[in-house]
């Protein structure tokens, strides 16, 4: 058997996403033939914090640096992870992609349309790797309902839901004396700012940029109370006034006549969902119901009304009544195994990445994922500054989404199901 490539891996960033990225690559070094080369950091904290705990795993120290652009030129890296802030991790990718290094992005919005055109021209000039990690695209119930979709369970889709709703007051208030970027988003900005966990899925399900794509975004945004509540409460910073809605709702129109529905909510004390739902004209998810319509598969009859007149009921089956069929073949073989964070789909996205670093193939999540995506944020922006009015997406791709894109087969694709690449 042929010794898998090692594939040589640099950090830039190193705050608390980069620490959660390494619980998962620690446990994937021996398997996964990883090596962390190098790391970077303005910050000597966290470069020593981050040099720590490789000295407690017994791992070797990688070597440090401060100028990130040092270690695009090292020949001892092959990849680059960028779990940096929203506003600079963009720009490090291109400076990446133009040094030959693949790279992997954090999630975020983007903050103009002229940054992801940056991008998109320096994934085609240089023909490498940019994807973004996001984990939420290897979760086990979006994978099961891409299985379904692709088989035809759902019928033609119609409409979708999608968003982040996650009471994080408290935690952005605590950030606010550390200068947290996301405190700041929060205070000037006034749109959909973390879209993709929610969307991601959901894209790939509705095949965005193969065969769809996003044609127009309109966003509302309530009124402003629940951060300035949480700045009072666990701050003692009274009075601050904050311009991102409570609760942001914003529907993107799709190529093929679908309609998603995105809502934003991280200011107002609630449990986390992502709220995702796949409607088609034969079946459907709601993933806060934990439940599945199919038609043909799940509960409908006649009953009578108290007149005694007939009428039809149709009545829910539990997501997990579907696992024995439809999981897809991933979580098939992880789902007693699962590794590092998020409940495992951490990994699974760092795995992804690192396959197509280790085979030169293309990424999953692909340069026009991360653009389309990353746009909601600022097109968003621009809607609600103008009442709600739909605002134009661009096409990334310059026409290419008109036909589904070739792809190569591989146990990490999110497009379509490929059952060969896993084994029996």
């Amino acid at each position: 058997m042929t010794e898998q490539k090692k594939v040589r891996v640099g950090i830039i960033g190193l705050g608390p996403r980069a620490e959660t990225l390494l619980a998962s690559i620690f446990l994937m070094l021996e398997e996964h033939h990883l090596e962390v080369t190098a790391i970077c950091d303005l910050r000597d904290d966290c470069i020593e914090k981050i040099q720590s705990i490789f000295d407690k795993h017994g791992v070797a120290r990688p070597r440090a640096y401060h100028n990130y652009h040092e270690m695009l030129v090292a020949d001892d890296v092959d990849a680059i992870l960028a779990p940096t802030s929203w506003n600079s991790h963009l720009k490090i990718a291109c400076d990446a992609m133009k040094a030959g290094k693949n790279v992997g992005i954090e999630v975020g919005g983007a903050s103009s349309i002229e940054e992801l055109w940056q991008l998109v021209h320096a994934a085609e000039s240089t023909g490498v790797n940019c994807m973004m990690l996001e984990n939420c695209c290897y979760g086990r119930n979006e994978l099961m309902v891409l299985n379904m979709v692709r088989q035809g369970l759902f019928g033609e889709l119609i409409y979708c839901e999608a968003g982040y709703e996650h009471g994080i007051g408290k935690e952005l208030a605590e950030a606010y004396s550390k200068d947290g970027e996301r405190c700041l988003h929060n205070i000037h900005r006034n749109g959909e700012l973390y879209p993709t966990h929610g969307l991601g899925p959901i894209a790939k399900i509705l095949n965005i940029n193969r065969g769809n794509r996003f044609m127009t975004v309109s966003s509302h945004a309530t009124k402003s109370r629940g951060f300035a509540i949480a700045m009072e409460q666990f701050a003692g910073k009274p009075g601050m006034v904050f311009n991102e809605g409570d609760i942001v709702t914003t529907v993107i129109h799709c190529a093929n006549g679908e309609n998603i529905t995105l809502t934003h909510g991280v200011s107002l004390p609630r449990p986390y969902s992502r709220n995702c739902r796949v409607q088609g004209t034969k079946g459907i998810w709601l993933e806060n119901a934990k439940s599945i319509y199919i038609d043909g598969i799940s509960p409908r009859y006649e009953i009578l009304d108290d007149a005694g007149n007939p009428y039809e009921r149709f009545e829910w089956d539990a997501i997990d009544k579907f696992y024995d069929k439809y999981d897809h073949p991933i979580w098939a073989e992880y789902r007693d195994k699962q590794i590092g964070g998020h409940g495992g789909i951490d990994a699974l996205a760092l795995m992804a990445f690192f396959d197509a670093v280790r085979n030169n193939t293309p990424t999953p999540i692909d340069i026009y994922d991360c653009a389309a995506w990353m746009s909601i944020t600022c097109l968003s922006e621009q809607s609600i500054s103008l009442g709600g009015m739909p605002v134009p997406v661009p096409d990334f791709t310059n026409g290419k989404w008109v036909s589904p894109r070739k792809e190569v087969p591989s146990r990490w694709a999110l497009n379509n199901v490929y059952p060969e690449c896993f084994g029996k």
